[in-house]
C-alpha cells in the first residue's frame, strides 16, 4: 500500500523574528489561512488514509503538531536529535515496512505551498506508481517557472518509460545564468518530493550510505535513541540520491513553492495593486513590492520599495527582499539576547 511521510523538522530561522523554537514555520499560516503543516496534511489525505501518514518532527513542537493535525499517536515519530533527512526518512520507511511489508512511501515536507492539491496528488501518485513498477528511487522534477538560484535542479537522461527518465545529473543551487541554461536543456526543479518502495530504499541505503547503514541494527531492535546517536547527519539527496544509480525522475506539473524566505510570501500571497503583501495591522503609503508582517502593533510603511518589514515577538526586522535568503547570516551576527526568542 501507499504511505506518506511528512518531514516537519527545522525551526524556520529564515522567518525570524516570527518563528521561535516552539512555534516554527510549520505551525504558521504563511501562505494562507491554514498552517503549512495542516495544508500539507490536507493535500495528501485523499491519497492515503490517515493511518498511513507518518510525521517526523522534534520534541519541541511534536505535541502542538499532533493537535493541529489530529495525528494518530503511533504515527508521530519524534526525533531524539535533528540529523537531517536521510536518518529521518530511513526511520519512517522502516516503520512503514514493519506495519506493511509491501509499503511504497512518498516523502514530502510540511512547509510547502501547494495551491493546486489535485495536480499535486496526480504527481505524487505518478511518483508512487513509478517507484512500485520500476523498483527505483523516484524524485519528482517540477517544471520551472523562473531561473531560481535557491533550488536544486535535476536533469533527465534516458527514458525508462513513457513518463520516467534516468537521472543524468543533480545540480545544486546554480547561478542565474546556469539556471537559465539548465532550463533550456530541460532541467527540472528538484523539489524534494520522493517515492520508493520500503525494500528499495533500505537496500540502497545499505549499499551507498555509510553515514546511516551501520546503525540499522538499532532500528531492527527498536532502539531509536541509539539509532540517532550512531548516525552521521546527512541529507537524503547527498547521502543517497546523488550516489545511487537506481534513481528515476518523473515530471510534476503542479504549482509549488518551498516558502523558504520572507521574500517567498510575495509569490505565494495575493499582492495589492502596488505589489505589496501584508499581514496584520499594516498601513502602506506609496510603498511598492514590500512584504510586511505585523504581529501586535500597527506598522506604517511609506515611500519605499522591495523591503521586508516584520514586527513580532518584541523584535523588528527590516531588510531588502533580495537579501531575505541571507537572514541566517544576519542572525549569526546578532548578540544572543537579541537573536534568541523564547
Amino acid at each position: 500500500m501507499f504511505w506518506v511521510t511528512i518531514l516537519a523538522g527545522g525551526s524556520g530561522s529564515r522567518f525570524w523574528p516570527l518563528t521561535r523554537p516552539t512555534h516554527p514555520k510549520q505551525l504558521l499560516p504563511l501562505a494562507g489561512p491554514l498552517a503549512t503543516a495542516k495544508a500539507a496534511m490536507e493535500a495528501v489525505l485523499p491519497l492515503v488514509g490517515k493511518d498511513r501518514i507518518l510525521l517526523v518532527t522534534g520534541a519541541a513542537i511534536a505535541e502542538r503538531l499532533a493537535l493541529e493535525l489530529e495525528l494518530l499517536p503511533e504515527n508521530l515519530l519524534i526525533e531524539p536529535r535533528a540529523a537531517s533527512t536521510a536518518p529521518a526518512l530511513v526511520w519512517a520507511t522502516h516503520v512503514a515496512r514493519s506495519r506493511d511489508p509491501s509499503a511504497v512511501v512518498l516523502s514530502m515536507h510540511a512547509d510547502w505551498h501547494l495551491p493546486d492539491p489535485d495536480a499535486f496528488r496526480a504527481a505524487a501518485r505518478k511518483g508512487l506508481e513509478t517507484a512500485r513498477t520500476l523498483d527505483r528511487l523516484v524524485t519528482t522534477g517540477i517544471t520551472p517557472t523562473r531561473p531560481e538560484t535557491g533550488y536544486g535542479y535535476v536533469l533527465p537522461g534516458d527514458a525508462l518509460s513513457d513518463h520516467a527518465w534516468e537521472v543524468a545529473e543533480f545540480i545544486e543551487k546554480p547561478s542565474a545564468p546556469v539556471a537559465r541554461e539548465l532550463i533550456g536543456r530541460g532541467a527540472l526543479w528538484n523539489g524534494g518530493l520522493f517515492a520508493w518502495s520500503a525494500d528499495r530504499l533500505l537496500s540502497e541505503v545499505r549499499a551507498h550510505t555509510p553515514e546511516v547503514s551501520p546503525a540499522f541494527s538499532a532500528l531492527d531492535e527498536g532502539e531509536i535513541d541509539r539509532f540517532f546517536a550512531e548516525v552521521t547527519p546527512i541529507s537524503i539527496d547527498e547521502g543517497l540520491l546523488e550516489r545511487s544509480r537506481n534513481v528515476a525522475v518523473v515530471r510534476g506539473d503542479y504549482p509549488w513553492d518551498d516558502i523558504g524566505t520572507w521574500d517567498a510570501l510575495g509569490r505565494v500571497r495575493t499582492p495589492d495593486a502596488a505589489g505589496n503583501v501584508s499581514q496584520g495591522v499594516v498601513h502602506l503609503v506609496g510603498a511598492e513590492n514590500c512584504v510586511v508582517w505585523s504581529e501586535s502593533v500597527p506598522v506604517v510603511v511609506a515611500s519605499v520599495q522591495d523591503l521586508v518589514v516584520v514586527e513580532a515577538n518584541g523584535r523588528i526586522l527590516v531588510t531588502h527582499r533580495s537579501k531575505a535568503a541571507s537572514l541566517k547570516q544576519v542572525l549569526e551576527a546578532l548578540p544572543p539576547h537579541v537573536r534568541e526568542l523564547e
